[in-house]
């Protein structure tokens, strides 16, 4: 299996008359986009606006961010669209870097954050750096809650996909080619070196947190082998509200930190072998049943070592321990990847579960720690909403138009694919 992302640096991006890419710019066409949106009958209102670093814009409430993706003589976010499709993660795929769609509008679930695009919060989200295309979409006044995340969801694929598209014949491009065999082939390469796998916790809890593999609901899901390749094609599209600080968006997934980690060191300090797609789920039965699950699928890849990255926090810090503990008893060296909640003073207990055999953990950083940002000119959806996203509350909104908000609030303060600004250290 063989993959060539073609990487497209977009320099800036514009509204205009014709839609395509010439010498770095991107050109979009509002109406086209607006139409496109429209299609879909639960939607209300659309609009589009840009906000680009360094501008003294705030976006909120973040729902999900999404780059621009599309195959070339194929369909990137396969499942998304229709009933049939294609394996990904061969072919040709062309990316749009240094751009994302952004969704906005009135609140689905408490659990959406804010992109601050300069200031002290733009330091915390790796979203401020990218130009962004934020859509704010209003639901039909019919549509129920969960039935409005879906209607978001599609819209923002559906606006990226067509977006991706523009790209497919442009020739100014960054070629990089990805090779993957079967697990035989696999496992024969690098004998001196450390065979790895990669466990990816994704949220499939309902209320709002989900996860789509395939356009299919992870609810639905055991643990499952899955290419890395596949990431990279949309096969895996964010669904969920959890909080915004460490929710794994669609972005994410496509530019998922941890991948791209493991291929730069394979071949030199390690044998990547494989992803495991685990589904965090709401009981305690659950959650043993799909630790097991997923400990004889690192085992059968030939693990001797295990990266394990968390989504969420919470009740999925017990999936994240429970694996660790099951993997390092059967002699595969784990490491995890979770932030901490250790309250506004970090004097309160980090984690909601732990286990002894958790000795190798990577933190993103305090998500309670509190931050002041500033009042800014422009306001890119409902400000109102930050008194009910995670990380704000009711005193948020100061009378000066300043905002306090734990980090929390912040789009990917904290992501724990370990793609953030934050970090921790051991004193």
């Amino acid at each position: 299996m063989t993959l060539e992302l073609r990487k497209i640096s977009i320099k800036d991006v514009v509204f205009g008359d014709a839609a395509g890419i010439k010498d770095g710019v991107l050109c979009l066409n509002q109406k086209e986009l607006t139409d496109l949106v429209m299609e879909d009958s639960r939607v209300k209102a659309v609009s589009f606006d840009l906000a680009k670093p360094g501008e003294s814009v705030r976006i909120l409430p973040v729902k999900d961010v999404i780059e621009p993706r599309a195959k070339v003589g194929g369909e990137a976010f396969p499942g998304i669209f229709k009933e049939t499709m294609d394996a990904v993660g061969e072919g040709v795929t062309c990316a749009l870097k240094g751009c994302a769609v952004v969704t906005t509008g009135p609140i689905v679930g408490f659990q959406e954050g804010l992109i601050d695009m300069s200031g002290p919060g733009a330091e915390f989200t790796i979203f401020s750096k990218l130009l962004n295309i934020v859509m704010h979409i209003t639901k039909a006044d019919h549509v129920d809650q969960h039935e409005h995340e879906e209607v978001v969801r599609m819209a923002g694929i559906k606006v990226a996909h067509e977006i991706g598209k523009l790209g497919t014949d442009y020739a100014d491009y960054e070629a990089v080619t990805y090779e993957w065999g079967n697990i035989g082939e696999r496992y024969a390469l690098y004998p001196e070196l450390p065979k790895v796998v990669y466990v990816c916790n994704c949220m499939a809890q309902g209320l709002l947190h989900d996860t789509y593999f395939y356009g299919r609901d992870c609810k639905a899901l055991v643990p499952t082998i899955v290419s890395p390749l596949e990431f990279m094609d949309g096969a895996i599209v964010s669904g969920n509200c959890v909080s915004p600080g460490s929710k794994t968006t669609t972005y994410h997934h496509l530019n998922n930190a941890v991948i791209d980690a493991l291929f730069e060191k394979h071949g030199k300090e390690i044998n990547f072998m494989g992803v495991v797609l685990n589904p965090l789920m709401v009981t305690l039965k659950e959650k043993f049943r799909d630790t097991m699950l997923t400990i004889k699928e690192v085992q059968s890849l030939g693990a001797e070592g295990v990266i394990i990255s968390q989504e969420g926090f919470g009740n999925p810090t017990t999936d994240l321990m429970i694996t660790c503990q099951g993997l390092e008893q059967r002699g595969i060296k784990t490491v995890i990847i979770t932030n901490e909640d250790a309250g506004v003073d970090g004097m309160s207990e980090s984690l909601p579960d732990s286990v002894q055999e958790a000795n190798a953990i990577v933190s993103t950083g305090n998500s309670n720690a509190t931050i002041l940002l500033p009042k800014v000119d422009r306001i890119l959806g409902e400000l109102k909403e930050i008194e009910r996203v995670t990380g704000g509350n009711v005193d948020s909104i100061k009378e000066d138009g300043t905002l306090l908000v734990e980090i929390h609030g912040i789009m990917g303060s904290h992501n724990l694919q370990g793609n953030t600004l934050l970090s921790a250290t051991t004193i």
